[in-house]
């Protein structure tokens, strides 16, 4: 075997077991009974700690040193490319921390979850200032002088800066501002969903329009989850979501958003698979999948035609008196306080507030204990309205609780990301509404398919979406999109 042979052999093993971690968070949060947290707690933090030695094995520094990166093709680069990256910032964590925030992150989440349901964010506090001191250890660790904050948000965004966002958002706040005051000051306002729909009934059209999407249901599944996610990759990737049953649309367009997740991971070259370069690149790129599919596809006048169609064969009443209110009031623009449920024009301005919040989190300009206040206060100066409860403002994500600093601000790159492809694909599929009309996703997706997911992480974030769009990304095109559509559906 060459150098690269073992090299490769070495890290589809790592890529294996980095799997099987996953599916213990997948467990964990749909299915573990509720007294296994601290066993789970354990088990995660004993697998982190070989995860992290094996990530910092000294034969890998050998064999990429002996490597030639001239003798490989793409896909070989791109490995060689992912395994140094890796390798180099593992190296910066201590395996006693890299262990003691898995073992955190997992007792968090339950301790999360439980002062959500029962709203006592003090229940949380001191959770939360744990782990917060332990990003910030880890955050010192990997910035290895540098920005700390940036130094997580490439655990999820290699090449981001919170500069760079922090400009990007700046450019977006205006007329994202300017469209949400139009928006809810015009005389036309859409009349919202109403009726009861059976739970049981959502999660049967939940999973006929994964389906739809493109989503191989012999390769995953649907669950439920306190908190919709996509978990996994290659020939095992599951999904889940939640549902009420006064709010339909939460479960259909959770689904929708994850099964963009999970095609996605579906849709890479097999070829690539247990590698690095066998999942995506970014989770900017990966938010573009979903909220292409939830957006731009999913709330788009041709699909909800399809879908009002279906509400009215499965549940008799679809809540709305035709096609045309229906697809108002699936978009229907309302300054409501949790994030998953939010309308295109408010969510980014969600974003924003939690990447500003967490930026001062992590450097040490704002404590766990005094979030709420700090939460409510900016909500209220962006959306008019104060959370009345924890469940509405601090508490509503799990992100925090289990360390994902630097993960929200990749929402917006996602939109952003999201708007350019879909001007593209506008182009490269010419009866693609008329598709959508009839429930046929499949040109749109086919077209994803070809030209991002396929890859997998085989370039760079932006150069994976530049390559599929054949234009450098950047806000407009998620701008005009936004501008068009809802000035359209609110007569203005």
């Amino acid at each position: 075997m060459t150098a690269f042979d073992e090299l490769m052999a070495f890290q589809r093993q790592t890529e294996a077991l980095s799997q099987i971690a996953g599916r213990l968070g997948w467990d964990q949060e749909t299915m573990m009974p509720r007294g296994a947290a601290s066993q789970r707690a354990e088990e995660t933090a004993a697998l982190e700690s070989i995860l992290h030695a094996r990530r910092c094995d000294p034969r890998i520094g050998a064999w990429l040193a002996e490597v030639d990166p001239e003798g490989l093709d793409a896909a070989g680069r791109a490995n060689l490319r992912l395994i140094r990256r890796a390798h180099d910032r593992a190296q910066l964590v201590p395996e006693r921390l890299a262990a003691a925030l898995a073992h955190t992150a997992s007792l968090s989440q339950g301790i999360w979850a439980e002062a959500r349901r029962t709203e006592d964010f003090d229940a949380f506090a001191p959770t939360l200032s744990e782990m917060l001191a332990l990003k910030r250890e880890e955050a010192a660790a990997l910035a290895d002088g540098g920005d700390p904050y940036d130094a997580l948000l490439d655990d999820f965004e290699p090449g981001a800066t919170g500069a760079g966002l922090a400009a990007l958002f700046g450019a977006l706040r205006p007329r994202l501002v300017a469209l949400a005051d139009a928006v809810l000051g015009a005389a036309r306002q859409p009349a919202p969903l109403t009726g009861h729909f059976d739970e049981a009934v959502q999660l049967q059209l939940s999973r006929e329009l994964a389906e739809c999407f493109g989503y191989d249901f012999t390769r995953g599944r649907l669950d439920r989850a306190v908190h919709p996610f996509s978990s996994g990759s290659g020939d095992d990737v599951r999904i889940t979501t939640r549902s009420d049953p006064a709010e339909p649309f939460n479960c259909i367009y959770s689904t929708i958003h994850e099964t963009g997740h999970a095609a996605y991971e579906q849709g890479i070259d097999p070829a690539h698979a247990l590698t690095p370069a066998g999942q995506g690149v970014s989770l900017g790129v990966h938010e573009s999948q979903s909220r292409i599919y939830e957006n731009q596809l999913g709330r788009s006048r041709a699909f909800t035609g399809y879908l009002f169609g279906r509400m009215q064969a499965l549940f008799g009443d679809a809540g709305a008196p035709d096609a045309d209110a229906f697809h108002a009031a699936v978009n229907r623009v309302t300054p409501g306080f949790i994030r998953t449920e939010s309308d295109e024009v408010h969510y980014n301005l969600h974003i924003l507030l939690r990447f500003d919040l967490e930026r001062a989190l992590i450097a040490g300009d704002l404590a766990a204990r005094d979030l709420p206040e700090a939460w409510n206060t900016r909500f209220e100066q962006d959306f008019g309205a104060r959370p009345p409860r924890p469940s509405q403002g601090c508490l509503q994500d799990v992100h925090w609780s289990i360390g994902l600093f630097g993960y929200f601000p990749t929402y917006t790159l996602g939109n952003v990301y999201a708007g350019c492809l879909y001007r593209a694909m506008q182009d490269g599929v010419p009866d693609m509404d008329a598709r959508l009309a009839a429930g046929d996703t499949g040109p749109a997706t086919s077209w994803l398919r070809a030209r991002l997911q396929r890859h997998g992480g085989i370039r760079p974030p932006r150069e994976t979406v530049a390559h599929a769009c054949g234009f450098a990304p950047d806000e407009g095109p998620l701008l005009d999109y936004l501008e068009y559509k809802f000035r359209s559906l609110y007569g203005l």
